[in-house]
């Protein structure tokens, strides 16, 4: 491991309990910052309750810290707009938003686009899967954004475990983020969670960088934030344990193939190759090949949008 690393792990890896909620709250006072926490849902009925409703008791209730909670359904089938209104968060629908962009499929369009329906200086994003809940998730990773001015981006790290078995998950992770992380950027190589969809930062930062629509996006993202702040303004926060609901093996081999490409463009932008995996499932005449297209729109960062800047100058 790099020499900054080792330094980067000691001084930006922290537990969240290193910053008690009184001490995130005074320096939300101080600071005047205001915090937004955006879940991304896609039928998520049976868990984006339950994670709305904790946040919304804990930190909008109990504790002021949350000024915001925004779902944005990218087109569910199922009651999670309902749910998710009920439980206390302000629901839009991705087509909603700046339509004259017609909306491709992705999670990292959602988060986009999400953008342009919150206010906060401060952006926490959470998956809408997780069981299990705890609202130190968005406390852990808020907390040094509010207390340090330095930080500008946070992401949650956490044990995954898998059918039981303690940290078994983060498959993808380990078998092609990780390794493409170490051999190519490095300076990522502290991060725990490189791909965890839980993660903090300052809407001056997100406005910058581009999205990847897909799959992508989270790795995309730490690496561009690295190019643009540096290492020392992206940081760690443990909280714990993150309990979520797991994807069969060709479902992980076409996420493992658009953070592949993701990497790819950002290592060499302009050396295209073939968007497509093709995968095997047994027929009634045995194997027969699937080809799926791999995510590779981008959206520029937000910063470049018309609507955005008549936004922020009203």
């Amino acid at each position: 491991m790099l020499q900054e690393v080792e330094h980067w792990l000691s001084a930006r890896s922290w537990s969240v309990a290193d910053r008690p909620l009184h001490q995130v709250m005074a320096a939300k006072r101080a600071t005047g910052q205001s915090v937004s926490v955006v879940l991304p849902a896609l039928d998520e009925e049976a868990t984006v309750g339950e994670i709305v409703a904790a946040i919304h008791r804990d930190l909008v209730r109990q504790v002021p810290l949350v000024d915001e909670i925004v779902v944005v359904d990218s087109g569910s089938t199922d009651r999670t707009a309902e749910v998710a209104a009920a439980a206390g968060a302000r629901v839009v629908h991705r087509d909603a938003i700046l339509p004259r962009i017609p909306a491709l499929p992705g999670k990292g369009e959602v988060l986009w686009r999400s953008l342009l329906v919150t206010r906060g200086d401060v952006v926490c994003f959470v998956d809408a899967d997780l069981r299990e809940f705890s609202s130190d998730f968005v406390t852990g990773i808020v907390g040094p954004l509010l207390t340090d001015p330095e930080v500008q981006l946070v992401k949650a790290m956490y044990d995954r475990p898998l059918a039981g078995a303690a940290g078994q998950g983060g498959r993808v992770t380990e078998l092609m983020a990780r390794p493409l992380l170490n051999m190519h950027w490095p300076l990522l190589a502290g991060f725990v969670q490189p791909l965890g969809g839980e993660y903090a930062a300052r809407r001056s930062l997100l406005e910058q960088l581009p999205f990847p629509v897909g799959y992508g996006v989270e790795l995309g993202m730490l690496v561009d934030a690295l190019h643009t702040v540096g290492l020392d303004a992206l940081a760690q926060v443990d909280v714990g344990v993150r309990r979520h609901r797991h994807q069969d093996g060709q479902a992980l081999g076409r996420m493992a193939a658009a953070i592949y490409r993701t990497a790819q463009l950002r290592l060499a932008r302009g050396h295209l190759l073939r968007p497509t995996l093709t995968q095997f499932e047994r027929g009634p005449n045995g194997f027969e090949p699937r080809t799926h297209p791999v995510d590779t729109e981008e959206r520029p960062p937000m910063t470049q949008i018309a609507e955005y800047a008549d936004r922020r100058v009203a």
